[in-house]
């Protein structure tokens, strides 16, 4: 049984300040977007954690081992080197889908995310040192079945990107709805889910409604761990042996 930890991340009063006193360069948006990211990524990753970006103003974080100390911390450093600040919900669930849930509305009910007077909201539980286990993240980890041949080296690389977002779409609306996971593409061919507790036959169903959706074949390794870095390499070794073998699905745990 999965107990994820889940964190939004939330910039807040983003909306007005891209256009306070007048619309700012699409340029330097786009640099403090993913400037924002990068230092969000290394630090929760520094800590064992996934973040994922999301649309930039939201990202969402797998967050089992920090502690809200640790999220006070993360709200200080953007504080000090940035010109907006965060707010942080953060919430446990059986499906990351839940937690997600009651994390958005803890940001949500201390006020809009474009109220000028909502600033570095901290709310939420997380995980007690007690109560975590070797199970509690199961993260999988999918990719395109030769996306390089399929793609890359034979279609142009918006057309290529179209068909493996379309590939991502089915995806993540598949896995949302059926299995209350979160699924993210972080580039390439590469989409990251974080999942309760799902079997061999349940990646089987996913990876066969992509194809049938879409006609995108994927393949996919899954680990579990008491950390979604920890769960993520025994994923990125189970794709690997997938690659190696030729087989759709790898489960590091079986």
């Amino acid at each position: 049984m999965t107990n994820t930890q889940v964190t939004l991340v939330q910039i807040d009063n983003y909306g007005p300040w891209t256009v306070t006193p007048e619309p700012r360069r699409e340029a330097d948006l786009q640099t403090l977007q993913s400037r924002l990211y990068a230092d969000l990524s290394q630090f929760v990753g520094a800590r064992d954690g996934y973040v994922f970006f999301t649309r930039f103003d939201n990202m969402i974080a797998v967050t089992n081992g920090l502690d809200l100390d640790d999220h006070r911390l993360l709200q200080e450093s953007i504080g000090n080197r940035y010109p907006v600040t965060l707010s942080l919900g953060v919430a446990t669930g059986r499906t990351p889908a839940q937690a997600l849930e009651d994390a958005t509305a803890v940001v949500q009910d201390a006020g809009s995310a474009q109220d000028e007077g909502r600033r570095e909201i901290l709310e939420g539980r997380t995980i007690d040192p007690v109560h975590r286990t070797d199970d509690d993240v199961q993260i999988a980890h999918f990719d395109v079945v030769d996306a390089t041949g399929e793609y890359t080296d034979r279609l142009n690389a918006f057309d290529s990107f179209i068909e493996i977002e379309q590939g991502y779409a089915a995806l993540m609306r598949y896995m949302r709805r059926d299995h209350d996971s979160l699924s993210f593409f972080v580039g390439g061919d590469n989409i990251i889910a974080t999942c309760p507790a799902l079997d061999r036959d349940d990646y089987a169903d996913a990876i066969a409604h992509v194809s049938e959706q879409v006609d995108v074949a994927l393949r996919v390794g899954a680990g579990r761990a008491a950390t979604a870095q920890a769960a993520g390499m025994d994923a990125k070794h189970a794709l690997e042996r997938c690659r190696a073998d030729g087989t759709l699905v790898d489960l590091a745990w079986w």
